[in-house]
């Protein structure tokens, strides 16, 4: 707010849209500009915007974004919140706010607030439907005023004052005079605070609607005085009261305050007469000290805030319950409408009749009229409210605070889990909070996500029975699929093995004969491992295989993987492995596959050194240290190799003693015989990973059908995006080939033969077109010619391309995608469990124990060179003066 102003651009009459970043855009409407100062209200911006949108004051919602943050977007609802807002933008010039509502602008409306500003204008008749039994006549307080008393503002501190809220939105603050407070102050649990949203009192728009209260018994009548220095919206936030509910078997019932309880809260407070409540952060707490029963759990306490519910959530809920005769599939369903439109309406009820053909409830204030009775209707299968009398007498005393049900908390949750399946119990513990103010720990979070992620993806543990039944389908729909499923004698899953027939196709027919090998924890109570064989595609990117499920990682699994991967791809060419050196695969990989190669990752080669290198360093110190490790890797003679060992024992004798113990002939370009993989520094598990983590809370067969899912669209978005590559080799060896060709530029070609060349660089390498080698031996490294091969080919005019490996094609690259996966119906739907299977049931592996590592005991041994304490007053060692015993 610059120069103390600040321009709202108010924007109506469009819809939020969604990017893929889930940054929100405002598209259509239209946009006015309002200018605010530091003394402009609330109440006042309000019933501009409502004026200018032409919207029922009523219904006008303003939101707004903050400052580099187009996510999220917050609600104004209040004087505090609009103040906020305001100083959220305290620098700047323009400020963005999007207004909604139900059309059409009420003049009368406009009026009611505008005499707000010189006072407070009450109605005569206010209690519509009767003054309960004991307050009228009890020398009570009475809120109507006699024609003949003036409203007057008496500037003194309030000691109960009392919040009443209704459709015409007039909230009066009432403070008692001196008699009052005196009573006040002897008796403190008998200030009370009265809130009536849902008592009837139904204010027509052009009429005022004047506030009524229950006395205190024993509290002397005195005048009353109304404080209009605050604003509404602050009157209702700082006076706000809550209680706390304790849910039995027959339904949520209140907890009663007595004088009598021992058990005390205290709190920050402004007023040490008054009733106390929880409230949230931002909210002023009243000091006052709650009386509760000797068995209330206070940790059941709950912040409610009327105006955090949300607007269109409750709406529907508060159309739950419509009247008698009004039908429902159940009782189950019955129970849950009931339950939302209590919270919808504000208030408390309690089940007197509660079981599967009958339900019936009254409010949980005593003398309260309000009831429903319901129950079953043989005939129709259905259940019906038969009895409904939705009038409160109570003037809202039920609604002073809340502790959900478990089931209300559930179906909250899994609306949740359904927008945002991966929020965290933290996450939704807020969200609940800012849309309900209701506060909750941690473990009833996460105790309501477990029961909700049951309810939408079905039993964690049952899920495991559909292994058999996702065998025979995944078969039916792919053709070709191999999958292999071991129990235990328990029936346990042990181990579980599929590699779908578009990977194996893709493998063969497209891909160079190199895996890695790869496990990633499957995020799961029972503490699966997941497997992974992964290939290279033409353009260098990662291409699942296979996949298992083994209960523990061990040499055993490990081998049986091996034997289930050989048997699936039945190929006959040797192939080339790359695995994690800590795995200790070398010898299980060459005992299933005779002809193959084995080599160690250079990812987790690398991650391994990183964490090896221990000082002190010298010369170019530990930065430059990986660096020269893969100037190592990749060196393709002798003497670049001892070169780059030798830097680093300069600089770091530990990490060079760690590195001559690793074989050379698994990692170096160097020694390595197999196919080249050490450019390859990625870590190739991280996609899985990613992908596990991302569904870390569903069951196995939902991550099994993620990780189909991922190689479905793999394919796909592969497929689709070749489809328009023009060249004979993939991008990134075309960019390989193209940088090479500029190289050659300039070059001197000698033929000495048909098939040898001599060429001139900074010294002399001799080329072999016959058997593609070239002495700087780039090329048979790569698989593509090197600038020397290059500069033959453009001087004995032949195509480069035909000295290129197959491997690195367009054609192949397009084999390797060219069959799709095609999709498993009902995979994400769990099986009816009333319906017989001739399958054995399969359970979850038992999780592995961890091995408890005892710590040896350690000795003490002394230090010849610590001095040893000698007492100066009886000169024994071990002590000093000041802790000595001896008696002289």
């Amino acid at each position: 707010m610059v120069n103390g102003k600040l321009i709202l651009i108010c924007q109506s009459g469009g819809e939020f849209l969604s990017d893929v970043d889930g940054n929100l855009s405002y598209k259509g409407g239209e946009a006015n500009a309002v200018n605010i100062s530091q003394d402009t209200s609330y109440d006042d911006l309000k019933i501009k915007l409502a004026e200018m949108c032409n919207l029922d004051l009523k219904t006008v919602s303003i939101k707004y974004f903050l400052p580099r943050n187009r996510k999220t977007l917050i609600n104004l609802r209040s004087e505090k919140d609009f103040k906020r807002m305001v100083e959220f933008h305290a620098n700047s010039v323009t400020a963005e706010i999007f207004v909604s509502g139900k059309e059409g602008f009420d003049r009368d409306a406009l009026n009611m607030y505008t005499d707000r500003t010189i006072g407070l204008k009450l109605a005569e008749n206010v209690n519509r439907h009767g003054t309960p039994a004991g307050v009228a006549g009890s020398g009570g307080l009475s809120t109507t005023p006699s024609k003949s008393t003036p409203l007057r503002t008496v500037r003194t501190a309030a000691v109960s004052p009392i919040t009443i809220q209704s459709d015409c939105l007039v909230d009066v603050h009432i403070s008692c005079q001196e008699p009052a407070i005196k009573a006040a102050a002897e008796s403190p649990s008998q200030a009370t605070t009265l809130s009536n949203p849902s008592s009837g009192h139904v204010a027509e728009d052009d009429s005022d609607y004047a506030p009524h209260s229950r006395a205190a018994v024993g509290t002397a009548q005195s005048p009353i005085s109304f404080d209009n220095n605050g604003t509404p919206a602050d009157t209702v936030k700082k006076r706000r009261r809550t209680a706390s509910w304790k849910i039995g078997a027959n339904g949520p019932t209140i907890v009663v305050t007595d004088n009598d309880s021992k058990e005390k809260i205290s709190r920050k407070k402004k007023s040490r007469n008054s009733t106390g409540a929880m409230v949230r952060n931002d909210m002023v707490e009243d000091e006052d000290s709650v009386q509760l029963p000797d068995n209330f759990d206070s940790s059941s306490l709950i912040a409610l805030r009327d105006e955090d519910l949300p607007e269109k959530l409750v709406a529907t809920w508060k159309e739950g319950i419509t009247g008698v005769d009004q039908d429902f599939k159940n009782v189950i369903e019955f129970r849950a409408a009931l339950q939302k439109y209590a919270v919808a309406h504000r208030f408390v009820y309690k089940l007197k009749k509660n079981d599967a053909s009958r339900v019936s409830g009254r409010c949980v204030v005593e003398g309260c009229s309000w009831k429903i009775h319901a129950s079953k209707v043989p005939d129709a299968q259905t259940f019906r409210i038969r009895k409904f009398n939705g009038l409160h007498t109570c003037e809202g005393e039920s609604w002073k605070s809340a502790h959900r049900t478990r089931n209300w908390l559930v179906s909250i949750i899994k609306e949740r889990l359904r927008e945002s399946p991966n929020d965290k119990p933290r996450e939704i513990a807020k969200s609940i909070l800012r849309d309900f103010g209701i506060k909750l720990r941690y473990s009833q979070v996460w105790r309501g996500m477990e029961d909700a992620k049951e309810q939408l993806q079905g039993s964690y543990t049952k899920s495991y029975n559909r292994l058999p039944w996702f065998c025979e389908m995944v078969v039916n729909t792919n053709p070709g699929t191999v999958v292999k499923l071991v129990l235990d004698e328990e029936k346990r899953l042990q181990r579980f093995f599929f590699s779908l027939h578009a990977s194996i196709h893709g493998f063969k027919h497209g891909c160079r004969p190199l895996i890695f090998l790869e496990a990633t924890s499957l995020r799961s109570k029972y503490k699966e491992t997941l497997l992974t064989a992964t290939a290279v595609d033409a353009d260098d990117g990662f291409f699942p295989v296979a996949f298992a499920v083994i209960d523990i990682e061990n040499d055993d699994s490990w081998r049986w993987f091996l034997e289930q991967l050989k048997s699936a791809l039945s190929n006959s060419q040797s192939l080339t492995f790359i695995s994690d050196r800590e795995k200790n695969l070398k010898n299980s990989v060459l005992e299933v596959f005779e002809n193959a190669s084995h080599g160690y990752s250079i990812f987790h080669l690398l991650e391994s050194f990183k964490r090896n290198m221990k000082g002190p360093f010298h010369g170019d110190g530990r930065a430059v240290l990986p660096e020269i490790f893969l100037a190592a890797a990749h060196a393709v003679r002798l003497g670049s190799f001892k070169n780059s060992t030798e830097q680093i024992k300069q600089i770091c004798s530990h990490a060079y003693d760690w590195l001559i113990q690793i074989e050379p002939e698994c990692w170096t370009s160097l020694s390595f015989k197999g196919q080249h993989y050490n450019y390859i520094t990625e870590n190739v598990a991280e996609p899985y990973s990613k992908l596990i983590e991302d569904s870390r809370g569903s069951t196995i067969m939902q991550k099994i059908e993620a990780l189909i899912g991922m190689l479905g669209d793999l394919i796909d978005h592969r497929k689709l995006e070749s489809s328009n590559w023009s060249t004979k080799l993939t991008p990134s060896k075309e960019r390989k080939i193209q940088k090479e060709a500029a190289k050659a530029h300039g070059l001197k070609v000698l033929i000495s033969s048909d098939v040898l060349f001599e060429v001139h660089d900074e010294m002399t390498h001799v080329v072999n077109i016959e058997i593609r080698e070239c002495t700087c031996l780039e090329w048979k490294q790569s698989g593509l010619p090197c600038c020397h091969a290059v500069a033959v080919f453009n001087y004995i005019g032949r195509c480069v391309y035909d000295y290129c490996s197959s491997y690195f094609t367009v054609e192949s690259y397009c084999s390797t995608y060219s069959t799709c996966v095609n999709p498993i119906p009902g995979i994400g739907t769990p099986v009816e469990e009333d319906v017989e299977s001739d399958t054995a049931d399969v359970l979850p592996p038992c999780p592995p124990e961890s091995p408890i590592e005892e710590k040896p005991e350690e000795t003490k041994t002394a230090d010849p060179e610590k001095r040893t304490v000698t007492c100066s007053r009886c000169k024994e060692p071990g002590h000093n003066k000041a802790s000595c015993k001896a008696t002289l």
